[in-house]
């Protein structure tokens, strides 16, 4: 008898995990997918040692990014594989590979998919698509109908429809309510769940676990704030009194305008917060273990006038952050959730996190202000933590020493010797080596990829979110090492272990 490698806590052992958005796997087509490349990838990581692949929020992105999601619980179609709906006898391989090649093919050969579904599926397959589409009626059909809305309008933000169907009039909205739209966006979405599933059962059968994130924030443009402007601070039209980001801090001297409406607490109180419950369900589908992406936005969120251009002018709302994770807790039980506790983190930020149990998150980079109380110095790491080299929206560790004075390289070699020229593995291993629960390393610096490799630069909205690899970029003893310092620090997870 054998123990679920995956099963409980994140931090029930120490653990070795990578960072990579599914989109940025090698494939046959213009962007990563969840088909043959990512089990591919789930493969080499799980030979390297490692039991936990982070990614990036899962929904469709708005403007290219993740974290500004048309919705707050669909997938995003852009990852389903073409080659496995192929597989399933639903397109032809043909069709399958002019979708994968060309972005503006790939609707088209969706819908074929969707029709040959309605002509040819088994009873097996049509029974599972009534049930998905019954257990996720909660969000389901406002995230259908928006996106038929969104396509007869031309992709005008939904603020800008004529005034009843922006006001949900069901009367103006009847003809796309019986229309074909909405069933093919819920084929779209069953089969992303789908190929999703069949990836994480892929990935759990390999010891490996899979770490959502769980954006803060919803967009503005998104079928929640449509669906539910009640839940929201807007005015009349649908356009935010005030918007989410956060004053200056370490990436930006003017701070951000993330441009994301503010939520109506009390409002959503009332009902236990049932929006976020709704929520959270989704992402427990999803994930094995979920990051709370900006947790200091459960405590206080920085509210920034509509009309101001940065992030400077604004100021803290209180949230009841207690509340609502209380809540979640009497709904789910235990919260899988990390914290992200980086930024302008105040005693009650680290209070409600740690009244929850729920781990924080340390980053090397930020470790070498010369301060030896500074909290991202591995010497100072709670075993309760995520550790880092870098995250997503730092520049890659190749790229961020390249880009320090010698100054600050002699400090970084006085406090970790291992650093040899400009690459990661000193880093890599002085992360994996600490006490922290479980160490994240981006798959750029496993690769040992420079700056044009860089994820996302907060602050800005070009050149993010395009990072792709070649498996001829994996250096050839790189996984073996990996493999090597998750042994040599107790970070290999046993599938053989013993109950």
């Amino acid at each position: 008898m054998t123990t679920d490698p995956v099963r409980g806590s994140v931090f029930d052992r120490r653990r070795l995990g990578v960072l990579l958005h599914p989109s940025s796997l090698p494939g046959p087509g213009l962007r990563g997918d969840l088909g043959q490349g990512a089990r591919h990838f789930v493969d080499l990581i799980a030979n390297a040692g490692v039991s936990v692949w982070q990614v990036l929020p899962l929904g469709p992105p708005g403007g290219g990014s993740p974290y500004n999601s048309l919705s707050a619980h669909a997938g995003d179609p852009g990852l389903i594989s073409l080659e496995e709906i192929a597989a399933a006898g639903f397109l032809t391989p043909a069709l399958a590979l002019q979708g994968q090649r060309y972005d503006e093919h790939r609707a088209q050969v969706m819908r074929a998919a969707y029709h040959t579904f309605q002509e040819k599926a088994c009873d097996a397959d049509r029974v599972d698509l009534v049930r998905f589409k019954a257990q996720h009626s909660s969000w389901l059909s406002d995230y259908c109908l928006y996106q038929c809305l969104k396509e007869q309008y031309r992709g005008v933000p939904w603020w800008e429809w004529p005034p009843g169907v922006r006001d949900r009039d069901r009367g103006e909205m009847g003809v796309i309510l019986t229309g074909e739209g909405c069933e093919f966006v819920a084929f779209e979405q069953f089969m992303f769940f789908r190929q999703w599933h069949a990836l994480r059962a892929y990935a759990r059968a390999r010891g490996i676990g899979i770490f959502g994130d769980i954006p803060i924030f919803v967009a503005e443009d998104s079928a929640d704030v449509w669906a539910h402007r009640d839940l929201f601070v807007l005015d009349a039209y649908g356009r935010p009194e005030i918007v989410t980001g956060v004053p200056p801090d370490y990436f930006s001297a003017e701070g951000q305008r993330w441009g994301n409406p503010h939520y109506r607490w009390a409002k959503m109180a009332e009902d236990g917060f049932s929006w976020w419950r709704n929520r959270v369900a989704t992402q427990r589908e999803l994930f094995d273990w979920m990051r709370i992406d900006h947790f200091r936005g459960l405590e206080a969120a920085w509210a920034i006038p509509f009309k101001s251009e940065t992030g400077v002018d604004g100021h803290w709302l209180p949230v009841p952050g207690d509340a609502l994770l209380a809540s979640l807790r009497d709904c789910f039980g235990s919260l899988p959730l990390v914290a992200e506790d980086l930024g302008l983190i105040t005693d009650a930020v680290y209070a409600l996190r740690d009244l929850y149990g729920l781990p924080g998150m340390r980053v090397l980079q930020f470790a070498f202000d010369g301060n030896p109380d500074n909290p991202h110095l591995p010497h100072n790491y709670m075993v309760n933590s995520v550790a880092y080299t870098g995250t997503h929206d730092n520049d890659t560790t190749v790229g961020w020493f390249a880009g320090l004075s010698e100054t600050e390289r002699r400090i970084i070699r006085a406090y970790l010797p291992a650093i040899d020229g400009d690459g990661s593995w000193g880093f890599i291993r002085a992360v994996i080596a600490s006490v922290a629960s479980l160490a994240v390393i981006p798959w750029q610096d496993v690769l040992g990829l420079g700056t044009a490799a860089r994820m996302n630069t907060p602050g800005t909205s070009v050149g993010n979110w395009g990072f792709r690899f070649a498996w001829q970029d994996i250096p050839r003893e790189a996984l073996d090492e990996l493999r090597h310092l998750a042994t040599l620090y107790g970070r290999k997870v046993d599938l053989q272990a013993s109950c």
